[in-house]
């Protein structure tokens, strides 16, 4: 078996380098600028975070305040409290004080959206 994936370990390249230069300039004039690539990579780096996708599932069903999310994943409020400070200093969750409460809610469907399309990618 092994064999044979060696054998066809370069069955996904070109067998010749012929580039297609209108295609090329086409993707070029589309492609973001280095800085925004680099913003885009950080606002990913949110998401790589196993307890901050579980606050980001929570508010995509409702807010919470911080008591609320804690309970729900077993976590104690220091841990919520810190993870929830980098979702909100990138702009991921905010936050409405309800007396001496904070309830938290996502900041716009967009983060709703890249939530579910990215469960349901890996779900397929």
């Amino acid at each position: 078996m092994e064999n044979n994936n060696l054998e066809n370990a370069k069955d996904d390249m070109c067998e010749v380098f012929n580039s297609h230069g209108d295609a090329v300039a086409r993707v070029k004039e589309r492609m973001p600028s280095e800085d925004e690539y680099s913003d885009l990579s950080e606002f990913f780096k949110i998401f790589g975070n196993p307890t901050r996708l579980k606050i980001i599932s929570l508010l995509c069903v409702e807010d919470l305040c911080v008591c609320d999310i804690c309970d729900a994943l077993e976590l104690n409020q220091t841990t919520v409290s810190n993870q929830l400070r980098i979702l909100r200093a990138n702009n991921i969750v905010k936050y409405q004080k309800e007396g001496k409460m904070a309830r938290y809610s996502l900041t716009d469907l967009h983060i709703e959206m890249i939530y579910k399309v990215g469960l349901e990618h890996i779900l397929e």
